[in-house]
């Protein structure tokens, strides 16, 4: 079984997730147990409150408008894109993760994006979901930070 993933970590260094955990008395899985889209399914929830966070730090605006501000942001198409400018600064076990997210066989197909965007997406969400249940909440604000100036977008 994995050792505990923030043993190590002082309590103001641990990820949010752990922080979630232990408020609620759950306990932590080992990340090998994790489906590419249950990582994925994590990871798009994790993405969009990055997103949203910094839409509404960006002034006040009806609900609408941050609503059509962060879709342009968090589409498919944009994270695929994101995705591409980061390969080459992901860590092996990153693209491994990435790769396992993009190539699953997923029920759903995508409404507004291309195949391949669309599986692009997947994996980047499952790497975002990865490195959440990780504890790695730096490296995930660095790689969207870093998606986002690449794509002109901060």
């Amino acid at each position: 079984m994995e050792e505990n993933l923030n043993s190590n970590l002082g309590e103001e260094n641990k990820g949010s997730n752990f922080k979630i955990l232990d408020f609620f008395g759950a306990k932590e899985k080992d990340l090998r147990t994790f489906s590419p889209l249950a990582l994925a399914f994590l990871g798009d929830g994790v993405y969009e409150i990055v997103i949203r966070t910094l839409v509404v730090s960006m002034g006040n605006r009806s609900a609408h408008k941050l609503h059509l501000d962060s879709a342009k942001i968090v589409k498919a198409k944009s994270q695929s894109k994101s995705i591409d400018l980061l390969l080459s600064i992901l860590t092996e076990e990153e693209a491994n993760v990435y790769r396992r997210g993009k190539n699953a066989n997923s029920p759903t197909r995508a409404k507004n994006a291309s195949l391949g965007d669309y599986r692009k997406a997947t994996g980047y969400e499952a790497l975002l979901g990865y490195l959440y249940l990780k504890g790695e909440d730096e490296r995930i604000l660095y790689l969207v930070q870093k998606g986002l100036e690449g794509l002109n977008l901060l």
